[in-house]
């Protein structure tokens, strides 16, 4: 059986001290007394520990890779702003220091962990970024026993060598709330993402107490992301008796499927229907109507992932940012409630 590569966290538990310790004594950072660092290093010399995979950024050398796994289909990748987007600001700020990007599609949970471990065992990358946490997620405390940097993009989360970046989804969404109130909107209905997912359960749930503040009715569905699924909500929203007036989508895909529904049951949009979605592209842009969305910078968004996830692999501490919340952006596929 091949024998495990020691760690820092191996190194921590001998010398007595945190990995944040461990990290600022191998890579030369104040914030341990000398006696510390030379007891580090000693240990860390006697049991091998590789100047390798992420050890090596902590020497000061460059980081080779950093990790990205995603859990939806690779062809999903073609059509979701989203995650076009937030790769196209990963990779701008990694080729800008010439580091790589590993980018790996799995089926699910498993696999991806499956991925982090065969990662962190050949050390390919050095630090890793989390996309879509659910309640009590294991790979946050996969990444503490790997001992690996990691940033959750779409926190705010944050443990050892892992810190997270997020935007503020409750306030835009209840700004877009407030908005189809003040043009006379009683029944409003979301079509979310998963239900499992953290950021759906945020969105969700200020949702529904932002169309009570406003003494609206407001009803979830929840989706996958696809334009079928939005296509299918759309079609049973749509044929019910007492349908809403206006629809708010998780995302551009649905949005855009919701229209073409709405155009084959000759279903007027807005003059029957308000019609947003939650990010735009250019597919919102060029469809008729043009719809109405929450736009954000999802390409500074995903540079500013990066460059979190290379300062913690440097040894910074863990931190929580705030990144720019969406802002409303209103075009003619919302307009005033149907009598």
């Amino acid at each position: 059986m091949t024998r495990q590569q020691p760690t820092m966290a191996d190194i921590a538990r001998q010398a007595g001290v945190s990995r944040v310790a461990v990290s600022y004594a191998l890579n030369g950072r104040p914030g341990v007394s000398d006696e510390v660092r030379e007891r580090i290093v000693r240990i860390a010399q006697e049991v091998g520990f590789s100047a390798n995979g992420p050890a090596q950024a902590l020497h000061g050398t460059v980081v080779r890779a950093v990790g990205l796994t995603m859990r939806r289909p690779s062809a999903a990748f073609h059509v979701e702003v989203f995650r076009r987007e937030l790769i196209s600001g990963v990779q701008s700020e990694l080729m800008a220091r010439e580091i790589g990007l590993a980018l790996q599609f799995v089926d699910g949970l498993d696999a991806e962990i499956e991925v982090y471990r065969r990662w962190s065992a050949d050390r390919r990358v050095a630090g890793v970024l989390l996309c879509d946490l659910v309640a009590d997620d294991p790979r946050v405390a996969l990444m503490a026993a790997l001992d690996l940097p990691a940033v959750v993009v779409g926190g705010p989360v944050t443990g050892p060598r892992l810190s997270s970046v997020w935007s503020d989804d409750g306030a835009a969404v209840a700004a877009s709330v407030r908005y189809l109130a003040g043009l006379g909107h009683r029944r409003i209905t979301r079509v979310g993402g998963p239900p499992r997912m953290l950021h759906t359960v945020l969105r969700s749930e200020t949702f529904l107490a932002a169309c009570a503040q406003a003494g609206v009715r407001g009803t979830v569905l929840d989706s996958d992301y696809t334009g079928e699924s939005g296509a299918q909500a759309t079609r049973r929203m749509l044929s019910a008796r007492e349908r809403p007036t206006a629809i708010c989508y998780d995302n551009d895909v649905m949005a855009v499927a919701g229209l073409a529904v709405a155009a084959e049951m000759g279903i007027a949009v807005p003059g029957d229907v308000s019609m947003m979605a939650y990010e735009d592209s250019p597919l919102c842009q060029v469809v008729h109507p043009p719809l109405t969305v929450l736009r954000r910078d999802i390409v500074g968004y995903g540079a500013h992932a990066a460059r979190l996830l290379l300062d913690v692999i440097a040894g910074g501490p863990p931190t929580s940012v705030l990144d720019h919340a969406a802002t409303l952006v209103a075009r003619d596929s919302v307009g005033p409630a149907a009598s």
